[in-house]
Parts: structure tokens; C-alpha cells; sequence
């Protein structure tokens, strides 16, 4: 039995191409992060490594989505997304995080929203 397959259409490849670009940075997020000093405040290295496999898995689904045009592959892009969107949302509540990365978890954030809704959109006949 094969996963069921619909032609994508424009709003879900620019859902899908915003999700690579999304799943790539979280895929390099552990080269990325420069390591926290002992004693300072910083992500932690469980979160860097979450957020590293999700990108992967973002990137592979992607892929595979655009690829055959599977529901499933779509709703796998969907779900890694929001499940790294949710790594970024402790910056919103934990003191001492610098503005810089409240500024840029708050984008990730409202990008990752933007990108799920057209990911999961209806395609247009």
C-alpha cells in the first residue's frame, strides 16, 4: 500500500522550499552555536542536538515531498517544524536570554508558522 500522493501546488512548494531553508539551519544549528562558556547562560547541548535531528528530518521530508507529492511527507515537514519551533520558545520565558536571540526565536517562530499554514494548504485546482 503506497502513502497517498497529490500534485503540489504553488503555495505548498514555497511552503516546502521555506521549510528547507528552515531545515537546513536547524540542520547546521550544532556548527553553528558557538559552545556556552562554564557558568553562562546558553542553550542547552540536548536542545542543539534535538533541533539538529529535526532540521535533518525536515530536510529529508522535504525532499521526499516535493519529490512525490505525499500527504504523509507533507505532515512529517509539518510536525518537525513545529516541534522546532517549540526548542525555540523557552527564550520567550527564561530570564537573561540576550534580545538578540529573543528577536530571532520570535522569527523563527512566526517563519515556522507561515511555513506550516502553506506546507498544509489545500492545493489550488
Amino acid at each position: 500500500m503506497s502513502a497517498p500522493t497529490a500534485a503540489l501546488g504553488r503555495t505548498q512548494r514555497i511552503g516546502l522550499g521555506l521549510a528547507m531553508v528552515l531545515g537546513v539551519l536547524d540542520a547546521l544549528n550544532l556548527l553553528l552555536t558557538p559552545p556556552t562558556p562554564p557558568g553562562a547562560e546558553g542553550p542547552p547541548i540536548e536542545v542543539l542536538i534535538a533541533t539538529t535531528v529535526l532540521g535533518v528530518i525536515t530536510v529529508v521530508a522535504v525532499v521526499w515531498a516535493w519529490r512525490t507529492g505525499s500527504r504523509v511527507g507533507l505532515r512529517i515537514v509539518a510536525g518537525s517544524r513545529i516541534l522546532s519551533a517549540l526548542t525555540a520558545l523557552p527564550a520567550f520565558f527564561v530570564e537573561g536570554v540576550p534580545a538578540v536571540f529573543v528577536i530571532l526565536a520570535a522569527v523563527f517562530v512566526v517563519l515556522t508558522v507561515v511555513c506550516v499554514a502553506m506546507v498544509l494548504a489545500r492545493p489550488g485546482r
